[in-house]
């Protein structure tokens, strides 16, 4: 089963170059020509992007096509500067965007759809902002900026702006259907049409896609399952357009966490019982969840509802040209998401047998599967955090800009307004299970004592400790922007930017209290006839309590960016910016800091840029040396014990982005590729752990991040309709935590995919494999269990293994 998409792909392949060349330009072609593109993302006005004088990276509906990525988090992997962890699965990812530090998500980049964000604040508590957003065919194209004028045209986003933005209906009625399967059960069916109800007048567009599939990862139960619909509808006139939209996401997709490894000299390898590509703790056998509450009642869960988002969303869009040169641009969002997320997440590594029994402190025990009660002795066991969190979220925006142009250039001010909320609620188990790839539940007992005595068991039906850690706690946001950028062609060749927003925001919440308890009195059995005293499982139980905590936190900033751009010729331009902005203290951050607010500050950046840009019909080239400068960066990793790092950093990056594209000998061979050199240090990072000892992590390198990375994917075009290409992913050596041991180290590793398509008149047959070399590559450690030495087992979170994707695509 591992090696079935290399051996479809070596087969589809060899008749693949059984076709003669072709000396034509291809219809498959990757990529359109950038020297008349034009972008609108972190722009007052869409621009040639040879003329903006910023770090942008575009991809059109075409490229995304062909590049046919796993989720958006692989798709992001094309970006330079951004650094992307796409182990989680479908949803879940990180995105570092220029070595900035974070404990995961999208904290310093906002996620938007249509110029407007996919929620406001796109790191909250496990709310990744790819957990509401799915890639499909109503994507027109995406925009993705780094850095530059990021801070000026949204929140929290000093480190850039992924834009994805939709199709929109034509006078030409057009279509697309897409069907596809794998090697790991995938069936996948996309939509889009888009056309006139009214010639020049009315326009409209709607898709979709529903998908479901087994996962990479072998979990005995659908992994990924559900869909979405988006639909516009355009009306033009004279002087303008208004639009309105509509989402509705239903999605469920499984979170991958770190799984064991063994640490063999500078790589990692295997675990004994644990495929490290298609192995995962997440898995049927231990998905349920159904204990009693001290407060009476049940609380039970199901694994296999992994992240489910429910999110609608409606929108309207409306410009209208007032005269003399003045326009108005309104964009207003209404979004509503009910999530629930369940997760399976490893509290350390592994342990024989005997020594987790020993670190309960028991002389005699004995181990059982919960499935069949027979007597086992496992090798390994691992202690497993069953993690459920249900988010209530909405948020309102509304983006009001006025523009006005004169012969030289143009002005904007806008006017933005976002209020949102996120009410979570948590309730976390632990539970024991055998170390490996397809888990049993365990229950662990002294055997020297009856049934009925105290301190019998350790577990209830598997789980070590019942409702270890609930949270009740609720975030909000309003924010009142004012922002200005300016536009000024001072000859045709020399252009100035100049912009700034005046940030005036408020976020305030709560958090319950909690307090401690068990049910030995409840009255309640473990099996039907021993109460609850027999077993240690609830002896630390959460119960909410009936205090709230409130707190308030007010923002008052400025943000501004400088840049000037010089056009050397239609093909050559150089430019220059300094961007100054600010990142809101995250969630957790606030949290962790109720009782004394001030210890956490905004995080503040200041970035400056210059570029080299060379864009042609067969050749473009961007050439980017940045450098960066961030204060109050907080890390809130949560451990395994619900407690959170709560430590506060600043650091400096130097980098340089390349990003090109070719076309060569007449069109046959295309070559794309993007790449990121660069140097993240910690700089005035020093303090004390939970536990007391002393820190000091100034001039180490940032955890997480690589100091290089690249992707390069070349492709032949064998005929008019035949195509096919490779990739090759490059993630460089990263150390798991700030201390940057040797224990620590994450290698490097190289990932290559592969794939071809045919174009038979409207029809496209294409198939897409993934690190078909099955090429184990850690994206990261375990950030809530540190490891420790005198042990060569490691806990990381791997790729997926090798796979391989069918489709058949229909264009009308």
């Amino acid at each position: 089963m591992k090696k079935k998409s290399i051996f479809l792909i070596a087969a589809t392949a060899t008749l693949y170059f059984n076709n003669a060349y072709a000396q034509e330009t291809p219809k498959d072609s990757a990529k359109v020509s950038s020297i008349d593109q034009i972008v609108i993302t972190g722009n007052s006005n869409p621009k040639k992007k040879i003329e903006s004088s910023t770090a942008i990276s575009t991809f059109s509906a075409k490229e995304i096509q062909k590049q046919n990525p796993i989720s958006a988090a692989a798709l992001l992997q094309r970006v330079p500067g951004f650094a992307v962890e796409t182990s989680g699965g479908e949803v879940g990812n990180n995105l570092f965007a220029r070595g900035i530090p974070s404990a995961g998500a999208y904290e310093f980049v906002q996620v938007q759809e249509d110029g407007l964000p996919v929620f406001e604040d796109g790191a909250l508590q496990f709310a990744n902002a790819d957990n509401f957003f799915r890639v499909d065919n109503t994507v027109s194209r995406l925009e993705a900026l780094r850095g530059g004028s990021g801070s000026i045209y949204a929140n929290n986003s000093p480190g850039g702006l992924i834009n994805f933005i939709s199709k929109e209906g034509t006078n030409d009625f057009k279509g697309t259907a897409k069907l596809e399967t794998s090697t790991y059960g995938l069936i996948r069916t996309d939509l889009n049409l888009g056309g006139a109800l009214v010639k020049d007048k009315l326009f409209f567009n709607v898709g979709g896609f529903y998908r479901s599939d087994d996962g990479i990862r072998k979990t005995g139960f659908k992994a990924n399952n559900g869909g979405q619909i988006r639909m516009n509808l355009k009306y033009v006139f004279d002087k303008g357009y208004a639009k309105v939209y509509y989402k509705k996401l239903d999605d469920r997709n499984t979170f991958f966490l770190p799984i064991p490894l063994t640490q063999d000299g500078d790589k990692l390898k295997g675990f004994q019982g644990f495929d490290p590509n298609y192995g995962t703790y997440s898995y049927r056998a231990i998905s349920q969840l159904n204990i009693p509450q001290a407060g009476g009642g049940f609380f039970n869960r199901n694994l296999e509802d992994g992240i489910h988002p429910k999110v609608d969303v409606l929108g309207a869009e409306f410009k209208y040209d007032l005269g003399n040169n003045f326009s108005v641009l309104n964009k207003t969002r209404y979004t509503n998401i009910d999530m629930n997320y369940t997760g399976i997440f490893p509290a350390g590594a592994p342990k024989t047998g005997a020594d987790f029994a020993k670190d309960m402190k028991m002389a005699n025990y004995q181990y059982s599967l919960v499935s069949t009660g027979a007597v086992v002795n496992p090798a390994f066991v691992q202690k497993l955090g069953f993690w459920a969190i249900d988010k209530q979220m909405n948020n309102f925006v509304n983006d009001l800009q006025f523009n006005y142009k004169f012969d030289k250039g143009n002005v904007t001010a806008g006017f933005y307004k976002s209020n949102w909320k996120s009410h979570q609620y948590w309730n976390w188990s632990n539970i024991l299970a055998t170390a490996t790839d397809r888990p049993e539940l365990l229950n662990l007992v002294d055997p020297s004592l009856s049934p009925s005595s105290v301190g019998y068991s350790k577990t209830y039906n598997g789980v070590t400790d019942m409702s270890t850690l609930v949270r009740d706690s609720q975030i909000q946001g309003s924010l009142n922007d004012l922002y200005l950028n300016l536009d000024y062609n001072v000859t045709d060749a020399l252009s100035f930017n100049g912009g700034i927003r005046y940030s005036r925001d408020y976020y305030r919440g709560y958090k319950v209290n909690t307090t401690r308890a068990n049910l030995n009195n409840s009255g309640l059995t473990v099996d039907g006839t021993h109460g609850f005293e027999t077993t240690t499982a609830d002896d630390n139980m959460n119960v909410l309590g009936n205090q709230f905590n409130y707190w308030y936190y007010d923002i008052d900033k400025v943000s501004y960016t400088l840049a000037s751009n010089y056009k050397i010729n239609r093909e050559n331009a150089v430019y220059a910016r300094f961007s100054h902005g600010f990142r809101s203290p995250n969630e957790e951050a606030y949290y962790n800091n109720i009782s004394d607010l001030s210890v956490i500050k905004p995080v503040l950046t200041n970035q400056l840029e210059v570029g080299y840009k060379y864009y042609s019909r067969t050749f473009d080239i961007a050439v980017i040396p940045f450098y960066s400068a961030l204060k109050n960066l907080s890390f809130t990793d949560v451990y395994i014990d619900g407690t959170s790092e709560n430590k506060f950093a600043n650091t400096t990056n130097f980098g340089v982005e390349i990003e090109g594209y070719a076309r060569l000998f007449n069109n046959i061979f295309e070559v794309t590729f993007n790449g990121t050199v660069q140097s993240p240090k910690y700089k005035d990072f020093k303090g004390r752990n939970g536990d007391g000892t002393a820190f000091d992590y100034s001039g180490n390198t940032v955890r997480r991040i690589p100091k290089f990375y690249f992707n390069i994917s070349p492709a032949v075009n064998i005929t008019k309709e035949w195509r096919a290409y490779v990739s090759m992913n490059y993630y460089g050596k990263r150390f798991q935590d700030e201390g940057n041991t040797d224990e620590n180290k994450l290698p490097s590793f190289t990932e290559f995919g592969a794939g071809m398509s045919y174009q038979l008149g409207k029809i496209r047959f294409a198939v897409d494999g993934t690190n078909i070399f099955n090429t184990i590559g850690i994206t990261e450690g375990d950030p809530r269990s540190p490891t420790g030495s005198g042990s060569n087992i490691r806990m990381a979170r791997p790729i997926m293994g090798a796979a391989a994707r069918a489709s058949i695509t229909l264009d009308f």
